[in-house]
Formats: structure tokens, sequence, C-alpha cells
């Protein structure tokens, strides 16, 4: 962004900035040069913002009446993206009759993420995920294709509560079977399971959100983890060495043939797993693998 694109969108005392905040919700840094920073807690307001600028960048009529008024075109604009989002990914699993307000509801998911991962990828491979499993084990699979897709519609809520409650209150509205319902307000186990409808939600929303690179945390405290990991290893007489991988799914332990023989190298790959899978909160199954290599090397 040049000095005169800025100097537009500021304008006169800063009419235009101000009116362009209020009308979107969001904050605008204009401080470093060449870059027009968006910030704001909500994507939805990010991505009407962003468009918005795009279109007032083009436009040589920056006045607070016009930027009030590309803006809700530019909201009508969003919502129109956010249905289609909300069909895409229903009919994606086969789901065909949802309320047109739930549909564009679901549609927010597209501008939200959950711990990094987008979440109408998340809605969708639960969805997928719990489908496969109620057709291997007989279970009713529409109530677990819309449980599962529907689970997390309340992250995109507005409003007080847990998003279990937000989504299960919106969802009551239309007339949704209760099994659905229950598999929505069950799925994080804040109450019993009362069917295995319930259970295969649950168990899809945990395979999508545990899945190698599905999501990410605080950089600081996956270091930390890891680092946990590979000391908690060396420890272990006759550990020389020990690499985590795989996000901390895979351990690598580097043993001293001279100090543990191989049946005793068995006995503490299984100590190190225990004792990694009993201290530290890793999603999924730990792999450790022992390397005992004896070189002789004669000349």
């Amino acid at each position: 962004a040049d000095e005169e694109i800025k100097g537009r969108i500021i304008g006169k005392e800063g009419r235009n900035i101000r009116a362009f905040e209020q009308a979107t919700g969001v904050d605008v840094d204009l401080d470093e040069e060449g870059v027009i920073r968006l910030s704001s807690f909500d994507q939805v307001r990010r991505e009407i913002a962003r468009r918005s600028l795009e279109k007032l960048i083009k436009d040589t009529r920056v006045q607070p009446f016009r930027i009030e008024e590309i803006v809700k075109e530019t909201e009508k604009e969003v919502e129109r993206i956010m249905f289609e989002e909300g069909e895409r990914i229903s009919h994606e699993v086969g789901v065909y009759n949802l309320p047109r307000e739930v549909i564009g509801v679901l549609g927010r998911a597209k501008f939200r993420t959950s711990y990094g991962q987008n979440l109408s990828l998340h809605l969708l491979e639960t969805a997928k995920i719990g489908t496969h499993l109620a057709e291997e084990i007989g279970a009713n699979v529409d109530v677990v294709r819309i449980g599962g897709l529907l689970h997390d519609i309340g992250k995109v809520l507005p409003g007080d509560g847990s998003h279990v409650d937000l989504g299960v209150n919106f969802l009551s509205k239309y007339n949704f079977p209760e099994a659905i319902i229950n598999s929505i307000a069950e799925h994080h186990e804040d109450k019993p399971f009362s069917s295995i409808e319930s259970v295969i939600v649950h168990v899809a929303d945990a395979i999508s959100g545990a899945r190698p690179g599905a999501r990410y945390e605080d950089v600081e405290e996956y270091g930390k983890r890891m680092k946990e990991m590979e000391e908690i290893a060396k420890k272990y007489d006759g550990v020389s060495d020990a690499y985590a991988f795989e996000a901390g799914r895979e351990l690598r332990v580097v043993i001293d043939p001279g100090k543990l023989t191989d049946s005793e190298t068995t006995v503490i790959a299984d100590k190190i797993r225990e004792e990694v899978t009993s201290k530290l909160a890793i999603p999924g199954e730990v792999k450790v693998t022992a390397i005992r290599e004896f070189r002789a090397v004669s000349s």
C-alpha cells in the first residue's frame, strides 16, 4: 500500500478510517510501511473488512458514506459465500435437507479455526469418519452423519456459554431428532452417552482433531513437550540418546550396546513408552523405537 492509498483510506482528519473501523468492527493499523493490517478476533468481520478494503482501494470516491455502502454490499456478498459453503459441505457428506438458517450458520465455519484446524474441514472429516464407523457397526448412519457435521456449530454462534450449549440451543429450534441433538450435547462427554451414535460422533471428532498436522499449539509448549519426551528416555541407564519425531508420536532411542542386551533393550523401550504416555498428554499412540547397534571393526 503506497502513501497515496493510505492517505485516501485515512481521509481528512481521519474521517474515513474511523468510518471504516465503525462499519466493519475491525482495527486498522497503517503504521508499517507498505502494509495495511486488519485486526479482529472475528474472522468473518476480518474477511468483510478485507474485501471491502480491496474495493475501496480501487474506488476513487473514498468517503464515509461510500465506505458504509461498500461494507453493506460486502456483508451480503460474504453471507452468500457462507451459505454456499454450508451447502457445499452438507452436500459433500450427503445431507440435503437442512433448514436455510442452519446452512448459513454452518457456512461460517469457512472462516473459523479450532486449534489452527479449519472448522469446515474438521466438520467434514468428523461426518465422513463417523459415517464410515456407523456403516461398519450397523449404527444409524443419518444420525451420525448430521451429528458429526453439526457437532461444533456452536463455535460460530455468538453468546455466552460453551460451544456445546450454544449449538444445542440453536439446533433445538429446528425440530432435529432427539438422537442428533444428544450426539451434539454429548460429544465432549459433558453428559453420559445416550446411544452408540453419540459415542461414534465423539470418536470421529477425536480422530479428526488428533491426526498428525491437523492442529497446532503454542510453539513453546510444543517444543517443551518434545524435549520432555527425550529427557524421560535419556534418564534410563543404557540410553545414550533420544529423538522425538512426528509431533511427539514417535520416540527413537539410541541404546549403548555395551550396557544393554537385546532383551533388556525391549524391556527399556516398553518402560519408556509407559512413562511417556502416563506423564505427557499426547494424542494418539506413542511409538518407541529402540536402536541397539553393535559394530566390530577389524583392521
